[in-house]
């Protein structure tokens, strides 16, 4: 294809991807409401725990409450049309690559995509648990006014920042199957990777949730235990294959 060409085939899975991303967020926006009510939910328990109603999330401008929406439809407007806008980027660069290339490719797509929404279901079910627990450092005869792009904002970070760590084993291995990085490497770098995980962890959740930095950091640990093995069979297969064909001086 010419250059003009690819550029006409870009433009046309541009226009499919964000079609069906508004498609998305116009689903999403209909739903919007159970979605503020749940990630809310902590705000009531809070204001149920004070015994008063002064705990509550606030708009502090005009359009606030629209904005909140449009946010909140955009990122899940984003996941739901998430297998129509990954084929589009998936459609425009298969043909330029080789086999081996579209195998890799599809199994480090397999594995990053459950990952990443695992981390981010892990950080919807840690984040009630971190606002409860930031509310008990409130003085007596404090308020708490939780203002909704700095709440939204909060809650969506949580997420993306769980969901991505949850990823970065999956690049462990790409860079192993790209030759960068043996598994013998990787697994000799397993006390920094537990230092990191477990600064990682502190970083995300509150300091004072103990449970929940454990559970993020031996889940972080795990995952890089399990990069680092299957980084270890893959060059083992790789060591047998190159002996099958001469390749290693070990099969003269």
């Amino acid at each position: 294809m010419s250059l003009g060409a690819h550029l006409v085939e870009l433009r046309k899975r541009l226009m499919y991807a964000a079609l069906a991303l508004v498609v998305g967020m116009v689903v999403a926006f209909i739903v919007a409401d159970p979605v503020i009510h749940f990630i809310t939910e902590p705000i009531r328990i809070i204001t149920e725990k004070r015994g008063d109603d002064f705990s509550a999330l606030n708009f502090g401008t005009v359009t606030a409450a629209f904005d909140m929406r449009m946010r909140i439809a955009f990122s899940i407007g984003l996941f739901i049309s998430a297998p129509v806008w990954l084929w589009q980027v998936w459609a425009f660069i298969m043909p330029g690559l080789t086999r081996k290339e579209i195998k890799y490719t599809v199994g480090f797509v397999v594995a990053a995509v459950p990952l990443f929404f695992a981390g981010c279901y892990l950080g919807v079910m840690i984040m009630p648990h971190v606002i409860e627990l930031m509310w008990s450092f409130t003085p007596d005869g404090a308020t708490n006014f939780y203002y909704a792009q700095e709440y939204y904002d909060f809650v969506f970070k949580l997420m993306i920042v769980i969901g991505v760590s949850f990823v970065l084993p999956v690049f462990l291995v790409a860079l192993n199957l790209a030759g960068v990085m043996s598994g013998r490497a990787i697994l000799k770098g397993w006390r920094i990777a537990i230092i990191i995980a477990t600064v990682f962890a502190a970083l995300a959740t509150p300091a004072a949730d103990v449970v929940s930095m454990l559970m993020l950091a031996g889940i972080l640990i795990v995952l890089f235990f399990a990069a680092a093995g299957l980084s270890l069979l893959f060059d083992r297969r790789k060591r047998k294959r190159d002996e099958a064909t001469g390749l290693l001086p070990d099969a003269v």
